[in-house]
Parts: structure tokens; sequence; C-alpha cells
């Protein structure tokens, strides 16, 4: 997470996302070594937007991308796409249906536009094909120059890339990304973060970014999802997120405030006595007790 003020505003303005859910956790466990490392109630992805998933390291960040990505098996619960369930583990059809970037980039030991080819080729897509949509690719991520240059003569920046391009050449239903730009210096990670929210802005497909960098979650998502612990404690706009934390345990993540509903019971000599407590209403949601007589204190921003 970085010290400074996050900033909410995207580089470009992304196609709208539709309420619609693409996938959907739900009742989900994750287990190692006999201990429960993430569970997930209920979580819905979006068509088309970029959800970003933000957490302190450990909290099962990645352990929730590779259940989305179909490449680990769950305790119980499902994944579902579009309604329709995925099988535990994922299969072949499922997995070709997704873009997978990770944090150190795992480059085959050839060129540059061999490796973002790779997976086209892979498909039994024709050369000709190949090459139409390899190019803009490489242009568009900067690296047209670098298309015959090997791998390992890569820097990082250029290597993650390749990377990025490899995933959205193949024009992938779903992008799924792990920390991508955690390894760069500063200046490296600022275009590249950059680049990245300029092409997301014109590209369609639904995406899940994974990040501890608070900053960068509230910058590049549509919503951010807080995992803390290795459960959701908050899925919101970030505007939302920022101006009514969940809990206290969110808003100390956050760099935020609590805030608790109540109303003024007594203001004399400076000091104001506020009435926070609660009762539960009929859906069974906390709410605070009438206090006719009192303003209303703690309402957060819309």
């Amino acid at each position: 997470m970085t010290g400074a003020t996050p900033s909410m505003a995207p580089a470009a303005a992304s196609p709208p996302p539709t309420a619609t859910p693409v996938l959907r956790v739900h009742n989900i466990t994750v287990a190692r070594a006999q201990r429960h490392v993430l569970t997930v109630d209920d979580l819905e992805v979006r068509e088309g937007e970029t959800l970003a998933v933000v957490g302190p390291n450990g909290a099962g960040k990645s352990t929730l991308l590779l259940l989305l990505a179909g490449l680990i098996r769950s305790e119980g619960g499902r994944l579902e796409l579009r309604g329709v369930p995925v099988p535990n583990g994922g299969d072949l059809a499922y997995r070709r249906r997704i873009g997978l970037v990770l944090p150190a980039p795992l480059l085959l030991s050839t060129t540059v536009h061999a490796n973002v080819a790779a997976g086209l080729r892979f498909r039994g897509v024709r050369s000709d094909e190949v090459r139409r949509r390899v190019e803009p690719w490489l242009e568009r991520l900067g690296i047209a120059h670098l298309a015959g240059r090997h791998a390992s003569q890569l820097s990082s920046g250029e290597a993650q890339r390749a990377s990025l391009a490899r995933a959205f050449v193949l024009e992938p239903e779903f992008l799924l990304l792990d920390e991508p730009f955690a390894s760069l210096d500063a200046s490296t990670r600022a275009a590249l973060v950059d680049d990245f929210a300029r092409l997301r802005a014109g590209t369609p497909g639904t995406c899940v970014l994974v990040t501890h960098d608070l900053d960068e979650a509230l910058r590049l998502g549509d919503r951010v999802a807080v995992l803390l612990d290795g459960r959701i404690r908050q899925c919101d706009a970030p505007r939302r997120l920022m101006a009514a934390p969940a809990d206290g345990d969110v808003a100390a993540f956050i760099g935020g405030e609590a805030r608790v509903r109540g109303r003024i019971v007594s203001a004399k000599d400076g000091i104001v006595v506020v009435d926070t407590r609660t009762e539960r209403g009929p859906s069974g949601a906390l709410a605070p007790m009438p206090s006719p007589d009192g303003d209303a204190v703690g309402k957060a921003d819309e």
C-alpha cells in the first residue's frame, strides 16, 4: 500500500460495466495443510468491469485468482460462469476463455514476437492471422522495436509488457492479473499502469486485478474488493469504499476511519454526547435506535 493519498480518477473512461454477473463464487473454501486460507461466501464479477482485489500479503488474493482461473480445487461451494457451474479445478474449455498474467513474466526461451504469438499458435491460428493480431499489440504496449529480441535480454518492464501483450492478443473473455506491476521499479511501474488503464478503456472483456497497492486498486478498479485474513470484507465502488468502510479492519487497511451512525443527545461546553446504540430492524440489519430530539451523525457519503 502506498503512502500517498490514493487517486480515484481513471486515466481514461472505460466502457461502463453492466450489473450482469459473469463469474460468481458461492460458498467456496480453499484449504492448505488442513487450514482454510480462503473463504468466499458470495462474490460476483460483472460483465465488462475491472474488479480490483486488494489486501495485504498473505490475505489470500493469489489463491482467489488461481481459483477463478480454474487452476486449484476448492473444498466446497461452486464457481459459476454465467450461471453454469464450472468443474472444480476448471477444464480446458473454461481455461481457454481466460488470459492470465503472473507477477513474474514466464516467457519462453525465444523472441518477443514468438512469445506474444505463443498462445495463438497453441490454438492452431494460421500464421497470417497470428501476424495480423500480434503486431498491433506489440505497438500498443510499446515493444514493437523489441519483436526480434530474445526474452533473456529484456528488462523486467519490457518482459512484463510482453507478458501483457501475450494475454491481450488472445482477446480473452476474462483477463486475470496477479500483481502484474509489483516487481517493477517506481517509474516503470507508473508508466505501465498508465498504459494498462488506457488499454483496458478500449478493450472488451472482464478483468480481475489482484494487488496489494491501494492506489493501484482505486485507480484501475470499477469496484474494489478488500480481502483480509482470507475473507472478502467489503466490495464497493472506489468512492463508496473510501467514504464508508464496512468495519474497523477495512478502515485501518485503507487508512481511513470507521463511521458509526448515531444521534446527538447533548452538546454543551464543547462536549458532544452521541447515542450510538443499535437495534436489529425487520431485515436483521443493525440500525440506530430512534432519538427524535437529536440530529443524525455519521452518515457516509453516497
